[in-house]
């Protein structure tokens, strides 16, 4: 037990440093997709046909497909056609553009939850469709969707994982340098993965604060009539 907690001791500014990495990584994933996912929800429920299967395609292949691929075909692939990216740039996108796909689909759920009343009303007072939609359907919206949303995020934080394949220096990275260096790997392994359960309790509790923060009050049971 010494010798497993001595990790911390002798690795631990390099596992912080790989904690930043990874929750940096985390952030700027999750806001690419929440972008990303918010245009492709909408594209969905309110596009023109063309639009939906465009938005429907993305989507299955996003989710159709394993992220690692992803990453590779970003960082190795996309240099044959003349598009390089740094390796931090490149766990980004695949990060960003993968969680997109997942972000839609809560948020398209959210936004089809709202009634159509919600739209009528906010066209009788002389708004008009995008109108009604920024203003009254997605503030509910947004809302309505942050339970079943919040399981992205710790996803996400746990799958930056795997881009210490393409050499970003991320916790898990550090977790293999220091494996490499003392021979016990099973031990050092345990350590991170203390450090990763930390990481998705502290960020569990965080989601569940916001979402009693924002929870609207009788929305829920609106819903389920």
């Amino acid at each position: 037990m010494g010798t497993w907690l001595g990790y911390f001791e002798r690795f631990g500014q390099k596992f912080l440093q790989g904690v930043g990495v990874t929750l940096e990584l985390t952030a700027i994933g999750l806001g690419i997709g929440f972008v990303l996912g918010l245009l492709l929800a909408l594209a969905r429920s309110y596009g023109p046909k063309w639009l939906q299967a465009l938005a429907g395609g993305y989507i299955a292949v996003f989710r159709g497909t394993p992220l690692l691929v992803q990453l590779f075909i970003i960082y190795y692939g996309l240099p044959d056609l003349g598009i390089t990216f740094s390796q931090n740039v490149a766990a980004f996108l695949a990060l960003g553009l993968n969680s997109a796909a997942y972000q839609a689909e809560y948020l398209r759920g959210a936004i089809m939850a709202i009634g159509k009343q919600q739209m009528q009303a906010g066209r009788s007072i002389g708004m008009s469709k995008w109108q009604a939609i920024l203003y009254v359907i997605l503030p509910q919206a947004l809302r309505l969707a942050l339970p079943s949303w919040s399981n992205e995020p710790v996803s996400l934080l746990k799958t930056t994982a795997i881009v210490f394949l393409i050499a970003v220096q991320d916790l898990m990275a550090e977790a293999k340098r220091a494996a490499t260096a003392t021979f016990d790997f099973v031990g050092v392994y345990l350590a991170v993965a203390v450090v990763y359960l930390i990481l998705v309790f502290g960020l569990d509790l965080l989601l569940k604060f916001l979402e009693r923060k924002t929870r609207i009050p009788g929305l829920e049971l609106e819903m389920r009539k």
